[in-house]
């Protein structure tokens, strides 16, 4: 390679690696000795990022993460030139394969991003390395800054890129060491130092609007404002700088409003805040949460619901696969989809499943997203049932259909099911759970537990399991299992 001792380009790009790489007391995650990963995807940038990276810290201080979404035709060939360009200097080197999902409303470029930095957070957990560097430069950020200006984003999208930031909920601190650099200044550095690199043919697909921006608008922009990426560069630091304070007044009011360690809010708490200042807690709010941005119309949408409906608990605003939902006094986000029962005179009436149980551990049941567990028990559990009721008849799982009672104590009355879930503080539409009958007699309720009235050693005569032996004493002997529904985990 070519000696690029005395080459400016080459002064600013090791100079842009090793502040980054001396910024130790703002970014404790580089310690002394400390590795740095490279997302390395084999184009110019970051092919100059790790060469510096590399010539600055060591290649024993670096690994080359490369992602193959398998969007090209040529996916395979780049990942082999990614290795054998992190080999020749000996970098140590690790790949992920990932499939990119075509959902709907969501562009094959945010999806691919999305993606690819997943599988690069993991990537970064699996070698134990904390820090990621990311080789985007001046000419990106302006574009970033452009496409969130044209896109109607407020001042979190006008920040645009930070130079180093650790994402909500993450353990990997993404760092870009040259932000500051144009590309010019890297392609400069990649040819004085006879780098080889891929060409990714969908950066020249306009139809993509980054693209756009950069071969048909920023040429011309340039024409007549030479200076535009300085100037946009300054709209993203003031944007960010705005941005923290608003974070910094959003931290107040989320103290103020926090309740279950700020895994929901106080609804009256946030309705004594006018708009502006309660849509800029909710942002805040989801992004401690790791959640996606709302637009504004959605939260302007979920802000005017919850002021108008008062009590009641029909709000349902759905987002990147989550719910908000307002319960007792408190606003939270969980997991669901709009197929979901928003309340109880909209329970989902399933088709009748059943079983002849014979001692499984399990009872998965797909259509209800869940399953009944059967687990040894002594006789003082609380949810224990004899095995012999369990094989009087067969098992069913039904929908509610409203009006159902149990009794949830041994000395309790009976009671109905809308009852006992609203004493709980279950909320309405959580309650479309499977009933588990055997025979024709209630026996289980999810969240509620088992039915009394159904134990033959404790129910009165009336009570009674139809068809069991009239000695209740064999049943109360044991041996017991207890019973429990465990719903399916909802990835957002």
């Amino acid at each position: 390679m070519t000696d690029t001792a005395d080459s400016p380009a080459d002064r600013l790009v090791l100079e842009a690696v090793g502040a980054a790489l001396s910024a130790q007391p703002a970014r404790p995650a580089l310690a002394e000795g400390a590795r740095v990963a490279v997302a390395f995807s084999g184009g110019i940038d970051s092919s100059v990022l790790l060469d510096a990276v590399a010539r600055v810290a060591g290649p024993s201080r670096c690994i080359a993460l490369h992602v193959h979404h398998g969007l090209s035709p040529h996916a395979d060939q780049w990942l082999a030139h990614c290795e054998a360009f992190a080999r020749e200097r000996g970098i140590a080197f690790a790949a992920a394969h990932v499939k990119v999902a075509h959902e709907s409303g969501v562009s094959v470029e945010a999806a691919a991003r999305d993606a690819r930095y997943r599988a690069l957070d993991a990537l970064c957990a699996q070698h134990g390395v904390t820090t990621l560097w990311l080789a985007q430069h001046a000419d990106d950020q302006a574009e970033t800054v452009l496409l969130q200006l044209l896109r109607g984003a407020g001042l979190a999208g006008l920040a645009a890129m930070a130079p180093a930031y650790l994402p909500a909920g993450a353990t990997v601190t993404r760092v870009r060491p040259l932000l500051h650099l144009l590309r010019a200044q890297l392609e400069q550095y990649a040819a004085a130092r006879t780098l080889a690199w891929v060409d990714d043919e969908s950066n020249t697909d306009t139809r993509y609007a980054r693209n756009a921006l950069r071969h048909d608008v920023l040429p011309e922009l340039a024409v007549h404002f030479p200076g535009y990426r300085d100037a946009l560069a300054r709209t993203a630091a003031h944007a960010a700088s705005s941005q923290r304070l608003l974070d910094r007044l959003a931290r107040i009011d989320m103290e103020a409003a926090s309740c279950n360690g700020d895994r929901a809010l106080s609804r009256d708490a946030v309705l004594t805040l006018d708009d502006d200042r309660a849509l800029n807690l909710l942002r805040f709010w989801m992004r401690s949460l790791g959640l996606p941005a709302a637009s504004t119309a959605r939260l302007s949408d979920a802000l005017r619901q919850l002021r108008e409906v008062g009590e009641a608990h029909s709000l349902r605003v759905d987002h990147a696969g989550q719910a908000l939902r307002s319960y007792r006094g408190q606003i939270y986000w969980e997991a669901g989809d709009s197929a979901e029962a928003a309340d109880e005179t909209a329970l989902v009436a399933r088709a009748v499943s059943q079983f002849a149980w014979q001692g499984e551990s399990i009872w998965r049941l797909p259509q209800w997203r869940g399953t009944f567990v059967f687990a040894e028990a002594n006789a003082e559990d609380p949810r224990a049932v004899p095995v012999a009721l369990l094989r009087t008849a067969p098992l069913s799982a039904r929908s509610r259909s409203g009006g159902e009672r149990m009794r949830n104590n041994a000395q309790g009355p009976s009671r109905t099911l809308k009852n006992l879930f609203q004493e709980q503080g279950v909320p309405a539409w959580k309650r479309d759970v499977p009933l588990l009958y055997a025979g024709d007699v209630l026996l289980f309720v999810p969240l509620l537990g088992v039915n009394h009235a159904a134990l033959p050693a404790k129910a009165d005569a009336a009570d009674a399991l139809a068809g069991a032996p009239s000695d209740d004493a064999a049943f109360a002997r044991g041996p017991y299992v207890r019973i429990d529904w465990r719903e399916d985990l909802l990835i957002a």
